[in-house]
């Protein structure tokens, strides 16, 4: 289901003994006209890969702490991590370098924050989401005193859509802070009350399934789904970078009126709708991290 010349969706190969091969559209014209005149064509495929077990991968943690408040967190959210098959420009160096620059301009203009804020660039996110779940597991005082957390993670396109992640009363105060940014940054945002929980899609579920308010910043696909996404083709040239910086400057001010706002974010969750089968949705549970490639479903 990726589209374009050469596009290799990666992991989702319809089998798994036979091996599919990137060709570009000159590469193909040429094999191809080669095979219309009955020569047939023989091609050398150099593959190098080496199972190397369990190899250490980690999460980077930056932090600004609060003056106030410093046992109440907002956190800005993204993975570090990607597939081997190209550099991984959108998914997720993107999300990656909006979080770096509105940390940087959190500390230029804010560096004595009433909540700590934290930046969580997670590790393993695509073996399941394994860095955020660790982190989750293993500093539970961030997932209670969790004011907001703003994830991206969807390409390389501008914010467009912003839930309050299925808690009841988080939308008047996520409605308040947005009326309160530039209407160049935000014509385009929609907002949904009372929305879903992210159930797995991404880091901010790692914290949503507690219950928090872990909020996915949804942006403009720009074919990030049929042609960069997980593929081959997920490399630098495809990055809109005026798009990166109106995302940065966006989530640094939310930064800042989360780290501001004088009462936390309620954490009623909302009644969850009728699934397909016509039976109440739940609540995503909590998952553990998978700590070993013997416990990864991947």
């Amino acid at each position: 289901w990726s589209q374009g010349w050469g596009v290799n969706k990666i992991f989702q190969g319809r089998t798994r003994t036979i091996p599919s091969v990137d060709l570009s559209c000159e590469d193909y014209g040429l094999v191809y006209r080669l095979t219309e005149n009955d020569q047939a064509p023989r091609l050398r495929i150099a593959a190098d890969a080496q199972f190397l077990g369990d190899v250490p991968v980690f999460n980077v943690i930056g932090e600004m702490r609060g003056t106030e408040k410093p046992d109440e967190y907002v956190v800005l959210s993204a993975h570090l991590d990607s597939w081997d098959g190209s550099s991984g420009a959108t998914d997720n160096a993107t999300g990656t370098v909006t979080m770096l620059e509105a940390m940087r301009i959190l500390k230029t203009v804010y560096p004595n924050p009433k909540r700590t804020i934290l930046v969580g660039h997670w590790s393993g996110e695509e073996q399941g989401l394994n860095g955020s779940r660790a982190f989750a597991e293993d500093h539970p005082e961030v997932v209670a005193g969790l004011q907001a957390l703003w994830n991206q993670d969807n390409g390389t396109g501008r914010v467009v859509n912003v839930s309050a992640a299925g808690l009841v009363d988080a939308g008047p105060a996520l409605a308040k802070w947005f009326a309160r940014l530039p209407a160049e940054i935000t014509r385009n945002v929609n907002l949904s009350f009372p929305g879903i929980p992210a159930g797995g899609g991404s880091d901010n579920a790692s914290f949503a399934c507690y219950g928090g308010p872990a909020f996915g910043l949804g942006s403009l696909s720009w074919e990030y789904g049929t042609y960069t996404w997980h593929t081959n083709r997920d490399t630098f040239d495809k990055v809109v970078f005026d798009e990166l910086r109106n995302n940065a400057t966006m989530t640094a001010m939310l930064a800042y009126l989360a780290a501001e706002e004088p009462e936390r974010l309620p954490r009623e969750r909302r009644v969850m709708p009728l699934g397909r089968d016509g039976q109440p949705m739940q609540w995503p549970a909590c998952v553990p991290a998978a700590r070993s490639i013997g416990q990864s479903t991947r």
